[in-house]
Parts: C-alpha cells; sequence; structure tokens
C-alpha cells in the first residue's frame, strides 16, 4: 500500500513538472536520476510512477533515448470504454446502445451550432467524403470505417474545439471498435450513404432543424440495426 501511494505521489509531482513547466507534446523530460533527486525518491518509484503515465499517454519512454511528454491523447479512455462496454455486451448489457446514445446526444446537439455557419471548405470536405462513400459503396458494398470516421469530424471542424474533436473521436471509435469485435450487424450501405447525404443537404441549404432532424434519422436507422441484432 505505501508503495503505491508512493508510485502514486511520484505521479502527480510528475504531472505539475510538466505544467509549472509548460511543457508541450514530445518535450524531454528530466532523466530518471534527475527526478530522484528532484523529487528525492526512489529510482524504482520514480521508474513506477513513469511507467503508470505512460499507460495513459502523459509520458513516453523511448528505452536508449529517454522520457519524454507524451501525446496526451485518448486512447487509453477509449481501450477502457471498448472494454467495458464489451464485457457489459456479454453479459446482455445494452452497452453499445448507450455509446450510440452518447454519440447521438453530442453530435445531434452540435450540428445545429454549424448548420447555419459552416465554411464552404467544410462543405467542399464533407462533399468530397460523400463522393467517396458513393465509391466504396459501388466497388466494395460498404462504406469504410475510415471515410464514416472522417466525415463526423469534418462536421464540427469549423468550431475549432480540439477537445470536443478527440471525444467525439473518442466515442465514435470506442463505439466502432466494439461493433467489430463483436461482429455486429451493420446498416445497409445505400441507407447508411443517404443519411449522410440528407446531413450535407441540409447543411448546403443551412437549415438548422433540417440538419437535426437528418442527424437524428442517421442514429436512429443505427438503433434500429441494433434491436434487429438483438433480437437474432
Amino acid at each position: 500500500m505505501a508503495r503505491r501511494m508512493m508510485s502514486d505521489e511520484v505521479q502527480g509531482q510528475i504531472r505539475e513538472l510538466i505544467l509549472t513547466r509548460r511543457l508541450a507534446p514530445g518535450d524531454p523530460l528530466p532523466t530518471e536520476s534527475e527526478l530522484m533527486s528532484l523529487f528525492e525518491v526512489s529510482r524504482n518509484s520514480v521508474r513506477e510512477a513513469l511507467k503508470a503515465l505512460q499507460a495513459v499517454n502523459v509520458v513516453d519512454i523511448r528505452h536508449g533515448f529517454g522520457t519524454y511528454v507524451g501525446s496526451l491523447s485518448l486512447d487509453s479512455f477509449v481501450d477502457g470504454m471498448v472494454f467495458r462496454a464489451a464485457v457489459r455486451h456479454r453479459r446482455g448489457e445494452a452497452s453499445l446502445a448507450e455509446l450510440l446514445e452518447v454519440r447521438e446526444a453530442l453530435e445531434a446537439g452540435l450540428i445545429g451550432s454549424v448548420a447555419g455557419d459552416i465554411p464552404e471548405a467544410d462543405l467542399g470536405r464533407l462533399r468530397e467524403l460523400i463522393s467517396a462513400m458513393e465509391r466504396e459503396a459501388d466497388e466494395t458494398g460498404r462504406v469504410s470505417a475510415e471515410t464514416d470516421r472522417a466525415f463526423h469530424l469534418a462536421l464540427y471542424r469549423s468550431l475549432g474545439n480540439h477537445l470536443l474533436s478527440e471525444v467525439l473521436d473518442a466515442f465514435w471509435a470506442a463505439f466502432h471498435r466494439v461493433r467489430e469485435e463483436l461482429r455486429e450487424e451493420r446498416q445497409d450501405e445505400r441507407v447508411t450513404l443517404a443519411r449522410h447525404q440528407a446531413i450535407v443537404v441540409a447543411l448546403e441549404a443551412g437549415d438548422t432543424a433540417g440538419a437535426v432532424t437528418a442527424m437524428r434519422d442517421h442514429f436512429a436507422g443505427i438503433r434500429q440495426v441494433l434491436r434487429r441484432s438483438a433480437r437474432d
């Protein structure tokens, strides 16, 4: 217990060091020996703290080169959500539906913020992605996850909120990873394409209410597939 508390304390000190020195991802951190001297702790305490922080992307240990501020990404958060959802799904709980509900709450709320004032450059990007979806559906019979992911990120690029983009992407990634791992039924690609097209049409017209309706229709279609899959 004392060892765990020491590791937790050193983790907090390393986080504070990153903040007070205003370090950014990729910036070098002091060496193990320097951290030992700075915090007056053992090498084992420093190493345990660094390993724990590496697991959540706060630090990046590059063997033979040193330790750096990590990417600070939400990857570990996504991994935790995916495993939690998979465990709950196996127990017969509606974990996928819950992930979808969170995504819908976020996107149906946000689409209204951009609908009336989305830049032409972003509309152009969305049109490109719709064209890519059409090609993929024709050539492979399915819209790729990468294209769908890019579409949902492009919708809110004009808001300029990096944290928001990361959170949206985290929930997108968690939902799709669980769905793929559990081999859940997919929505008909023609329906998927039509739902995305309806969103773009509403955005092009500056139709806020129509964009919100199109987004909710999109999620309603996915929810219907999940329900059908649960009955099978």
